[in-house]
């Protein structure tokens, strides 16, 4: 049990400091970690996916606040339009959580390993997020996007920064301003999904004794304990080491283990 614990330290330790050295949400390693170990300690096959998923957006619950707080500090964070994401956000979580519910496990597979290429693919290219076309959308688009964000974001387990960051560039916002309202925008997400998630897996007859509905409680309190420790460094050896090439390296994981996903994914379809 001790053991499993410190792999989880560990794994949240590295999770953090891959955050802060390139900027991506912990939800990129966080499933994929989680779904591999769930799989290796036999916990039911149809629950792995989502209980990954679920977890990891716990995690972000506790992680964001901090990231939000130093942002706010900062005077970065543009409350109105956090506002005016908020309500879209938090509806599409819940639906992004109901359907994640109702996903087949080969589904969630290819859902996620697609998404790892895009991330990957994207690191490799470091591709910019978009130019600035100072666009003003109305409260209806506003509503819409803060739904899809929400709804992807809660079936992946992610903040939602990788969909929220190139709308708000282009929102005639600057990438200080729009990470930092991602950022503040990721807790409203990790809320709604935490506790729908929970909700939806409450009493599931599946589930390992430690878990909250589908949140695994032993992994959520190792990668939380190490994580919100570690992202400051990462962010401090962000100016040290060097990222570009780290940034290639880290990608052509995130390409591999996406590629796997994908693989496992067709496999029955083959």
């Amino acid at each position: 049990m001790w053991g499993t614990f410190l792999l989880y330290l560990a794994f949240g330790g590295l999770a953090g400091l891959l955050s802060g050295l390139f900027g991506i949400g912990g939800g990129v390693v966080i499933v994929p970690f989680l779904a591999w170990h769930f799989a290796a300690h036999g916990f039911t096959p149809d629950a792995i996916m989502i209980m990954a998923v679920a977890t990891s957006l716990a995690t972000i619950v506790v992680t964001s606040v901090s990231a939000v707080y130093a942002h706010h500090r900062l005077g970065a964070v543009e409350w109105p339009m956090v506002g005016r994401l908020a309500p879209g956000i938090l509806a599409g979580s819940v639906l992004g959580s109901i359907v994640a519910d109702r996903l087949p496990v080969q589904m969630f597979k290819l859902i996620f390993g697609v998404f790892l290429l895009f991330v990957g693919g994207r690191m490799l290219l470091a591709a910019a997020v978009g130019g600035r076309r100072n666009l003003r959308p109305g409260a209806v688009l506003l509503s819409f996007a803060g739904i899809v964000i929400g709804c992807v974001s809660a079936i992946l387990g992610i903040g939602g920064g990788t969909l929220s960051v190139p709308l708000l560039v282009k929102c005639r916002f600057s990438i200080r301003s729009a990470v930092a309202i991602s950022s503040a925008c990721g807790f409203p997400i990790a809320i709604a999904g935490s506790v729908s998630y929970v909700v939806l897996g409450w009493k599931h007859p599946s589930l390992p004794a430690e878990s909250f509905g589908y949140i695994y409680l032993p992994a959520f309190a190792g990668i939380v304990a190490s994580s919100f420790l570690f992202a400051p460094i990462g962010a401090k050896l962000a100016h040290r080491l060097p990222t570009a090439r780290l940034k290639r390296i880290f990608a052509l994981v995130v390409l591999a283990v996406g590629s796997k996903l994908l693989w496992q994914a067709a496999k029955p379809l083959i």
